[in-house]
């Protein structure tokens, strides 16, 4: 018959694949489970406000209008549903693949059985696959990873929280528009069970079977891969376990998958009594805690409890007799093991010989050792006991006392046994590979001896006293000619020919009288000698090699481990050559990894890398989490270091603890991952983790403190930075590795990471942790709670500089690149302020605010048109005056009659809506200020810490822009294609580099607008009277009640304008130009001598204007004839 699995065997071939599938699934599912957006879960009363209205359970489909209506009758929830649906499509529809995958698995499962029934695999029937051995274990892995499937979802993924997703899914993707979509069936599979993981959640009735059977299976197939389970030992484990108390143990496997398999068949829980005493008398007769898939653990005390056949029969297992005599028996085993183990560690024990004499004896230890590590660890494991749950206590509390149970104990078992079967295994793969070549060796050796003693009783050889004797001659050549024959391929015959030519040799020795002769003696032993090793070494076979992997499966306590973390990084700290025990422990942790992967890399399965990926990525996570106790104790060291390095003013010589640190950092190539790079891992990951955290809590300001908190605490964070910096200086050469280049990295990720996160605020489409190109798996930035309405403490630090530096309570005096209070007329800062940052935060910091506040000003823009758009331009009086001033203006080349009084009317109408106006341009201008100052400051610096950049960048910008000048004058000249990211990569280079500048940037893109320029226009003229000229400081607030700051005004008309088309600056220029000569003509006629303060407010403006946007003077002379500026610059 066709090997079962062969390739062309299209009926094995079919089920291998289903089930390689289910073990991907599940793996996917377990990935998926940790990046569940959290605001499905709606736990915060903020994600309830906002997001209550939009995400819905399966309520949603008993009337899908109603909903839909609700969120139409709302322009603001439509918003955030689009905003929403932009940032979880991705992730919901991943999730979505997954559920969709384990209804597909069922589907096919069974539409392979009814193949079977309906004899589409010719000469196959479910009865003849179930008698084949490979059959068999793939029919009942089937139908248990799809009852692992379902659990692990209900486990992993709440009820409730899958109904949103579906339901969001449903709503935002087309999925339920195409005919063939078959989500009512997924979301009739995965409908919330009721079903809770937290502790001390009541469990539903009829849970899990009546959740097992939303999808029938056919009854007959679950009955027999019952009866299979119940009676067979379908993996062949009970050869690798010969003792009889180890038998659960061996069938443990096979127990988890009837435990799964039996919901699917609730029956034979509840009144079947036989058969239930039948499958606990040979499963768990000495065991109650099992381990399903992955190191999932079941308490059966709990999980059998609303079934009274499966009840009553459990009872016999947890008779207090029966519990302490387990334990007992364990506590018995582990006082008489550990030394066991410990003699077969001592250096030089485990020697060649020793292994090859003591095979069965050291199989029998390494399984007494991993059979009572197995059941300790799953009977006092914290997790499958419920502290809610009074009888799960009691069971508990005997168990850790009749077993003496002590976790350091049990954990320092662990260690040896796994050192023992790694040096085992290492030492039985040597030999192994070394088998044929020793063999032939002891051959050649043994049978040259022969030859050798052939010649001696030919009389030849020189040998004292020995006679000549021919058939003695004959018989050795004979000997030596049958050891020469013996065939290490037929290696039972050769090993019954061997036995036979050592007896004879033995014989040989009596009969001939040869004792008397020590040499030939000699040769005889050394020949019999070499025949036992030939023996020995064809007994090397591996089946030893199997069986001790069986027998070191750890899968089960692939989560259990967790619990000995602290125990392993205590012993690490006490003593870190431990590390090397560790490895072993690590490995053995490891082949767990086997039994997910068997069947997709039988299968030949695309998925095999996705999967193994992810379970040796999780190994991997745990081995970092593990270690991670080195860079702490590094960091700990460097904490006193930072200390002495801040507070003393003197060069600290290092008081690290250079040996020690040595031993830390000798992890030796003993990983698969680069030991080097784990540990400068682990460096990153507790430097990230402490900066981080110093950033954090050094800047949170008082809003309401009398004195700006903001310079000491800069200066403080100063030196907690510098501290850090110097310090992983020092210790760099301690461990060999490059302290700047990853002090640079990390604190550039933080800062960027932060920002990012900042500016996500201000997006529609945000950027997810999983997305960010600064978040890490393995070095993770980490979250902290927002403390005011800034989520990180670059917000904080952003919004106390504006709030220090607010025009409505402060003087910007730009010559001086200071800030003064309007009332006390004091300093409140200055431009040090930028490079106190910078050396807070470095260039990375700085150049964040930067972009931070770019975000800030886009949002501010924003609001300030809809508001335009929305408020003043739909007021019907204010419109009116707008047209009116308009017919009053026209032409714009003319003067105005009537001059002050028509303006001042046009002024007095629109009163009302310039307060918000002035706000908004007043801190659009604060802003754009900010940003120049970073901008000089981070091109101040770059040209003293790296003029060769400075200098390229600078001549790059100028020939890329006269390029650019040039194709438009010519436009057949060359211009980047629109996939050349040049300008785009250049612009983040120069705007790091502080080679831009912030006035000419365009913000936002803008519609026309009626009116714009004489709304502008309106603005301006409305500030004039606030404000006077004075020639030591330029224009001034006339009143503090009625605060205006006038560069941030300038600034900020000029940034709204540079949004709009130029035409409606030439307007605005038009407009004030007739405004200065209509006052000046009034002026004139009334012979009024002196300038009036407005005009000379007006005249100011067009000088800002021209010097901030470095445009020629000519542009404000066409509109303002040059003899009023000579007479202006006489009042200057």
């Amino acid at each position: 018959m066709v090997d079962f699995l062969a390739e062309n065997n299209s009926c094995g071939q079919a089920i291998l694949l289903i089930v390689s599938r289910g073990n991907a699934i599940i793996a996917e599912l377990l990935r998926l489970s940790e990046f569940i957006p959290a605001v499905f879960h709606l736990r915060d009363k903020s994600d309830q406000h906002k997001y209550g209205d939009i995400i819905c359970d399966f309520s949603y489909f008993k009337g899908p209008e109603y909903y839909e209506n609700k969120l139409e009758a709302k322009a603001e929830l439509q918003d955030i549903d689009e905003e929403f649906r932009e940032n979880n499509i991705e992730i919901l529809s991943r999730f979505y693949l997954a559920f969709e995958s384990v209804h597909k698995y069922i589907v096919d499962l069974i539409r392979y059985l009814d193949d079977l029934n309906e004899g589409v695999y010719i000469q196959q029937t479910l009865e003849t696959v179930l008698l084949n051995e490979d059959g068999k274990q793939l029919l009942c892995e089937a139908l248990y990873l799809y009852g692992v499937m379902l659990l692990v979802i209900d486990q992993k993924i709440e009820g409730e929280v899958r109904e949103r997703m579906l339901v969001s899914y449903y709503r935002y993707s087309a999925a339920r528009s195409s005919a063939d979509s078959n989500l009512d069936d997924i979301c009739k599979l995965l409908r919330s069970t009721g079903y809770s993981s937290q502790p001390g959640a009541k469990r539903p009735a009829n849970y899990p079977e009546s959740y097992f059977q939303r999808v029938p299976v056919n009854a007959t197939f679950v009955s027999m891969v019952i009866g299979r389970l119940r009676s067979d030992d379908i993996y062949n484990q009970v050869s690798a376990y010969p003792l009889p108390e180890h038998r659960s143990t061996a069938l443990a496997n096979q127990a988890a998958m009837l435990y799964v398999c039996l919901y699917f068949y609730p029956a034979i829980l509840h009144t079947q009594q036989a058969k239930m005493r039948e499958i606990v008398d040979k499963y768990f007769p000495d065991n109650w805690v099992i381990s399903i898939y992955m190191g999932i653990t079941v308490n059966l005390v709990e999980a059998w409890e609303p079934y009274k056949a499966a009840k009553t029969a459990l009872n016999y297992t947890l008779d207090t007799a029966n519990v302490r005599e387990q334990a007992s028996r364990y506590a018995t085993s582990l006082d008489s093991l550990r030394p066991q183990v410990q003699q077969l560690l001592k250096e030089g024990f485990l020697r060649e010989e020793i292994v090859l004499d003591n095979i069965p004896k050291l199989l029998n230890c390494l399984r007494d050792c991993n059979v009572a590590i197995r059941w300790l660890m799953l009977h006092t494991a914290e997790s499958a006991y419920d502290p809610n749950n009074k009888r799960l206590r009691q069971i508990k509390d005997q168990v850790i006392n009749d077993s003496k149970y002590n976790s350091k104990i049990l954990f320092q078992l662990l260690l040896d046994t796994a050192q023992f079967e790694f040096i085992l295994k290492e030492m039985f793969k040597q030999m192994l590979a070394e088998k044929q070549v020793k063999w032939e060796s002891y051959k050649k050796e043994g049978s040259e001896r022969m030859t050798e003693l052939a010649e001696v009783f030919s009389g030849v050889k020189p040998l004292t006293r020995v006679e000549k004797n021919e058939n003695l001659q004959a018989w050795f050549r004979e000997i030596s000619k049958q050891i020469e024959s013996l065939n290490y391929e037929d290696s039972t015959a050769a090993g019954r020919k061997t036995v036979q030519l050592i007896q004879a040799l033995v014989e040989v020795q009596e009969f001939h009288q040869l004792e008397s002769n020590l040499q030939v003696c000699q040769f005889l032993a050394d020949t019999r000698k070499f025949l036992h090793q030939m023996i020995r070494t064809i007994n090397i076979k591996e089946e030893v090699l199997i069986t001790m992997q069986i027998v070191g499966d750890l899968s089960y306590a692939w989560q259990l481990i967790d619990s000995f973390t602290s125990i392993m990084q205590e012993s690490i700290r006490a003593n870190p050559s431990m590390v090397t025990k560790l490895r072993a422990t690590f490995l053995k942790l490891a082949s767990a990894l086997d039994l997910p992967l068997l069947r997709i890399n039988q299968a030949n399965s695309p998925d095999l890398l996705s999967v193994s990926q992810f379970y040796s990525g999780e190994l991997v996570a745990y081995v970092r989490k593990v270690l991670q106790i080195i860079p702490e104790s590094m960091f700990t060291s460097l904490a006193r270091i930072i200390k002495l390095q801040i507070h003393d003013i003197m060069e600290v010589p290092t008081r690290l603890d250079k040996d020690k640190l040595k031993d830390y950092a000798q992890l030796g190539p003993r990983y698969e991952v680069d030991p080097k790079q784990l540990l400068e891992d682990g460096v990153r990951k507790e430097l990230v983790r402490r900066v981080a955290f110093a950033l954090h809590k050094g800047l949170i300001f008082n809003p309401k403190a009398k004195t700006s908190e903001l310079m000491p605490k800069l200066k403080e964070m100063t030196a907690t930075m510098d501290g850090f910096f110097r310090s992983f200086e020092y210790i760099q050469d301690y461990v060999s590795i490059y302290g700047l280049k990853i002090w640079q990295e990390e604190v550039s990720r933080i800062i960027n990471y932060n920002v990012e996160q900042e500016c996500n605020s201000f997006l529609r489409t945000k950027i997810q942790d999983w997305q960010s190109v600064y978040q890490s798996t393995h070095i993770p930035i980490p979250k902290y709670p927002p403390v005011d309405e800034s989520a990180t403490f670059i917000g904080r630090l952003c919004r106390e500089i504006l709030r220090i530096t607010d025009p409505k309570v402060t003087c910007y005096i730009n010559q001086m690149n200071t800030w003064y209070d309007m009332r006390t007329h004091q300093e409140v800062t200055n431009n040090r302020l930028f490079s106190e940052i910078q050396d807070t935060l470095g260039t990375f910091g700085l150049n964040g605010l930067d972009r931070l506040l770019c975000f800030m000003i886009v949002k501010e823009l924003q609001n300030f048109l809809t508001m335009l758009q929305k408020t003043i331009l739909r007021d019907r009086a204010v419109v009116d005056v707008f047209k009116g001033m308009l017919s009053v203006v026209n032409p714009v080349k003319g003067i105005v009659a009537n001059a002050s009084k028509v303006y001042s009317s046009a002024v007095t109408k629109t009163q009302k809506i310039w307060v918000a106006y002035l706000d908004a341009i007043l801190k659009v201008g604060q802003m754009q200020i900010l940003r120049q100052q970073i901008a000089n400051g981070l091109n101040y610096s770059c040209k003293f810490d790296s003029k060769h950049l400075a200098a390229a960048l600078e001549n790059l910008n100028k020939s890329l822009l006269a390029d650019i000048e040039a194709h438009y004058q010519d436009p057949s000249l060359p211009y980047p294609k629109e996939d050349n990211t040049l300008l785009y990569e250049i612009t983040a280079y120069l705007e790091a580099a502080g080679i831009h500048n912030p006035l000419n940037k365009i913000y936002i893109t803008t519609k026309r607008l009626p009116y714009f320029p004489i709304v502008n226009f309106l603005f301006l003229v409305a500030q004039l009277p606030k404000l006077q000229y004075s020639k030591n400081q330029g224009m001034t607030c006339r009143r503090a009640a009625d605060p205006v700051d006038w560069p941030p005004l300038v600034l900020g008309l000029l940034t709204l304008l540079k949004q709009f088309h130029s035409r409606y600056t030439e307007q605005f220029l038009a407009l004030i130009g007739q405004f200065i000569r209509s006052i000046m003509e009034q002026c004139t006629s009334q012979r009024i001598p002196e300038m009036p303060s407005d005009v000379v407010g007006a005249l100011v403006f067009l000088e800002d204007y021209v010097h901030y946007t470095k445009l020629p003077r000519k542009v404000v002379e066409a509109h303002v004839p040059s003899f009023i500026f000579d007479e202006f610059r006489t009042v200057l």
